[in-house]
């Protein structure tokens, strides 16, 4: 199983960014895809999940209103659409993985899930 995020980079507070996550190896369309963040010195969190069918999302309460997050089958990738960035976002974004409840993500532990990609880091300055 292969996860390759990319689109990240050095965008000013205020300012969007789109990530997406290729996935390879496994049946895209029977895994729950979302994306998590890990700022220098902190943990990995929760930003948002999104259902097989791409019809029911989940999101952190920091980044709520601001990022989406979408999936196209046809095509294996999952986006994270980043508007209206600040520099708390600043983080490694990682893409993943599982078949548990896109509801459920928001309170499992990284580790727990099944798959894992390498991550893109999204830098945003003031």
């Amino acid at each position: 199983v292969q996860l390759q995020a990319s689109g990240g980079g050095l965008v000013q507070a205020g300012g969007s960014l789109r990530l997406s996550c290729a996935a390879s190896g496994l049946p895209f369309d029977q895994y729950v895809m979302g994306w998590f963040r890990q700022a220098p010195g902190k943990e990995r969190e929760f930003v948002g999940a999104i259902s097989r069918g791409g019809i029911i999302t989940s999101y952190s309460d920091s980044v709520k209103g601001r990022f989406t997050i979408s999936r196209d089958n046809s095509k294996n990738t999952v986006y994270l659409q980043l508007n209206t960035l600040k520099t708390e976002d600043t983080a490694v974004y990682y893409c993943a993985a599982d078949t548990r409840s896109a509801g459920s993500w928001s309170g499992m532990s990284y580790y727990a899930l099944g798959y894992w990609g390498k991550g893109t880091l999204v830098t945003v300055s003031s």
